[in-house]
Order: C-alpha cells, then structure tokens, then sequence
C-alpha cells in the first residue's frame, strides 16, 4: 500500500521501525485547566506564542499545506460527520468476535478524543463522529474466529506481503469519491487502515490511517488513553511532529512523542488551529 505522509511523518516511520517511539517509562505532565472546546479562537495567553510559532512552521515546512484534501477533516466532511476504517490484521494471532468488537470500541473512544476538542468551535459542524470498522484484512481466513458477516473479509496482499484491504474501498485510492468497484457499495467503503503489525515498535500515521503494534493494541484495550494510536490520529489530522524543535514555552504535549499520554491543552488548540485555518474550504 502506498503511503502519502505529512510532514515529519517519514521521521516518524524511519523511528517507528527501529522502536524509538514505544514511549514507555515517561511522566505525564500536568494538563492546562479547561476540556471542552472553546466557540472561538481565543487560546490561553501563554499558549497565544507557541500556537502562532506551531502554524509559521506548518506553512513553511508543509509542501501542500492548502492544496491537499485528503486530510481527516475531509473525510469527515465528505462522508457528513463519519469515520469508516478497514483493521489490517498483520498477525497470526488468533482474533475472537469479542477481540474484534473491543478494538472497534477502543478506536472510537480515541478518535472521540480528537473530535470532543474540536466540537461546537468555529462553526465545526458535528458533535459526535461515529467511527465505524467495515472491513479486515488478514493472510489467512482462519485467524479470525467469527462467521458472522457483520465486517467484509479481505485476504488480499500488498507488494510487501502484508495484508491488504480492497483498494476498490478505500478513499487513499478514490478520493474522488467513486466506490462502484467496491463490493459493498459507497456503504461499505473505509476512509482510514488501521494496520496492527505482529512486533511493531511505536507508530505510523496519516491520511491512509494509523500504523501502531497489534500487541500494544490488544495490552491497550481498555485503557483510557491508548497514547501511541492518540498521536498517530493527530497527524491523519494533520498535525505535524516535534523532533528537532520545541515550541516557546511548552513542553510535555501528546504530538511531542514520548512526552505525554493524553491530549494536552496544547495539542487540542493545535487541532482547533488546523481546522480554524481550513473550514473556509467546507463553505464555514
């Protein structure tokens, strides 16, 4: 599967593969006051500095910042306040009906995360976002221990032999929209993979979807915040990385890797900021 990547995120693959990004043994820092989203951009004074420095570099560094439309805010958009995910399934552990229920619910409860910061601000026009999996991708039929048909099946491969989810259904392939090659329809189409790799340290993540270690998801179940998959969905965002530099003033924040395991204050006015800068695109 070919793997469009914003900015920072080829860092993030090339640390993600030698497991620097397993993010164990941390401190979490304290979070700024406040949870909710605020209805206009009026950030914290002492977040005024770092958030304008966070954008200056976005606009700078990002080679399409404007012209790509494949961020998450559009597939949201496009699908009218949904997200629709296909598991790839990179293991030979067996997955239980139960398994597979928990990790859908364990997906939705993350990606809520992300969308609870944003919902009531500046004319964003959901307040939920229902995430629902349509689809596995697994080698081997028989790894999954279900015969319900409540999810499509794939057994298909990519070029480097790991299991693949139809293309036919996937909006990395179709952004036009176009899903009548698709076996289930438009319906049945996935907006994101989540790829759970057998031994994969740390994480991946754009606008194909969030890469993190099938091991680490299924320990993470129900955890409240499962942080790895948290960072990676920030940047299907958009949200870029912080390895060679440090905003004015903060630190210890979710999209610095390894130095929280939460969505901090910072980080929810750095999503607000990406959608305050690309709503005019929506008609908001």
């Amino acid at each position: 599967m070919p793997v469009r990547r914003f900015r920072g995120l080829r860092a993030l693959l090339t640390a993600a593969a030698a497991g620097a990004l397993s993010l164990i043994g941390f401190t979490a820092p304290a979070d700024a006051a406040g949870t909710g989203a605020s209805d206009t951009w009026n950030p914290p004074s002492n977040l005024v500095q770092p958030l304008n420095e966070v954008w200056r570099h976005v606009e700078s560094t990002y080679p399409d910042l404007y012209g790509f439309k494949n961020y998450g805010w559009d597939q949201v958009m496009a699908n009218k306040g949904s997200l629709n995910y296909c598991v790839r399934w990179e293991s030979d552990q067996p997955v239980t009906a139960q398994m597979r229920d928990q990790i859908q619910a364990a997906l939705g409860r993350q990606s809520k995360k992300w969308i609870d910061s944003v919902a009531g601000f500046e004319n964003f026009p959901y307040k939920e976002v229902p995430v629902k999996v349509v689809g596995w991708a697994v080698k081997n039929r028989s790894t999954l221990q279900w015969s319900d048909n409540s999810v499509d099946i794939y057994t298909g491969l990519d070029g480097a032999g790991a299991p693949q989810c139809s293309p036919d259904c996937g909006r990395f392939f179709h952004q036009d929209g176009n899903y009548s090659k698709c076996p289930g329809g438009a319906a049945r189409h996935y907006d994101q993979s989540l790829w759970l790799t057998k031994g994969f340290g740390g994480g991946a993540g754009g606008d194909w979807g969030q890469r993190i270690g099938s091991e680490y998801m299924l320990g993470a179940l129900n955890q409240d915040n499962i942080h790895i998959l948290l960072h990676e969905i920030g940047h299907t965002y958009g949200l870029d990385d912080f390895y060679d530099w440090t905003p004015t003033g903060v630190g210890g924040f979710l999209m610095q890797a390894g130095t929280a395991d939460h969505i901090t204050e910072f980080d929810k006015w750095m999503y607000r900021d990406f959608w305050r800068h690309l709503k005019n695109r929506y008609g908001l």
